[in-house]
């Protein structure tokens, strides 16, 4: 039943997207400039998880690869690479400017200074979940450089913003935006067509079944394709030859769990404590989580930090935040 086990991979770019053309024209304009050996604009990517930002980055990228002889490019994940030796450590693997750098003992100012002397051709760097930075000053240090075009990814615009100094978000302010819609259901079955006639038999799966999991992911294409997967894997474990209602069924809790175990798994360090605080005592209210976040913890970070923390914890429906102000108490989802 499965001819191609890639295409039901969330992280999988296919060569033809669906329903993100004004998207990708919008990010295709900021990058013309490269074309003509000059630095694009920096764009940024707004929307909810799941909508195609990373996607629609990747493929933009390819296909600029495809026209432009000389270009360097390179993705980050923030949310796994947080750190500002991390991602200066990823821009330099790029660009092939790794091999005597150790880990433990060369400096960040080793390496953002061999960055800065880079003269070689346009590097276009796609730094996703952005606002997952620790130090966000490489940004303004990326910005400045000539030869790197930024394309950045986040969830929402303030909660990036507010947590740059002024210097930084007068630069960023001039920066494309690019907003990304959840798909509607038509969209996610035409996106979950495309999948299994790539990536299953014929007729393994019919309109009926793909809109069921559509409408189960709600929007998000990473849910879907999750659900698509686990259908496709429970259908041959069961020697059955398509994928049926009931076996759709089964497989939307697998599919939803899947997801949320990822994310669980990229949480960084401090966002992982306060999950298993969470985890451990139920509901609390942020002062009671706060202190019992700072006694779990060498090094804590501030009030406000740990709030963005939870706030990105809640957009990714791993914690639920209910009433406001000192009403406010944080749970698990």
């Amino acid at each position: 039943m499965i001819h191609d086990a890639r295409v039901l991979q969330s992280q999988f770019i296919p060569d033809e997207v669906e329903h993100r053309n004004a998207e990708i024209n919008a990010l295709s304009n900021t990058l013309k400039p490269i074309m003509d050996g000059q630095t694009g604009e920096t764009s940024l990517l707004l929307g909810p998880s799941g909508a195609g930002k990373t996607c629609i980055a990747n493929y933009t990228v390819e296909r600029l690869r495809e026209n432009v002889l000389d270009t360097n490019t390179q993705y980050v994940n923030c949310w796994q690479e947080y750190t500002r030796f991390q991602v200066l450590y990823r821009l330099l693997e790029g660009i092939g400017q790794t091999v005597d750098i150790h880990r433990r003992s060369t400096p960040k100012d080793e390496l953002l200074d061999r960055l800065q002397r880079y003269d070689g051709p346009q590097f276009v760097v796609i730094l996703d979940e952005v606002d997952q930075l620790e130090d966000k000053s490489v940004l303004y240090d990326l910005y400045r450089m000539r030869n790197i075009s930024m394309i950045l990814i986040a969830n929402r615009e303030e909660a990036l913003f507010n947590q740059l100094d002024s210097r930084l978000t007068s630069r960023l302010q001039t920066c494309v935006r690019i907003p990304f819609e959840k798909y509607h259901l038509d969209e996610l079955v035409a996106i979950l067509e495309s999948r299994a006639r790539w990536g299953l038999a014929e007729n393994a799966i019919g309109n009926e079944q793909l809109a069921l999991i559509a409408d189960a992911a709600a929007g998000d294409a990473r849910i879907a394709i999750g659900i698509l997967r686990n259908a496709a894997r429970r259908a041959v474990q069961a020697g059955r030859e398509a994928i049926t209602t009931d076996i759709v069924h089964e497989a939307v809790p697998d599919g939803r769990h899947e997801v949320r175990q990822k994310t669980i798994e990229q949480l960084n360090p401090h966002q992982r404590v306060l999950y298993e605080i969470l985890e451990a005592n139920g509901e609390l209210d942020p002062s009671d989580l706060y202190a019992a976040y700072r006694e779990r913890v060498d090094e804590p970070k501030t009030n406000r930090t740990v709030r963005n923390h939870l706030a990105k914890m809640e957009h990714y429906r791993l914690v639920v935040a209910e009433g406001k102000n000192r009403a406010r108490t944080y749970r698990l989802r």
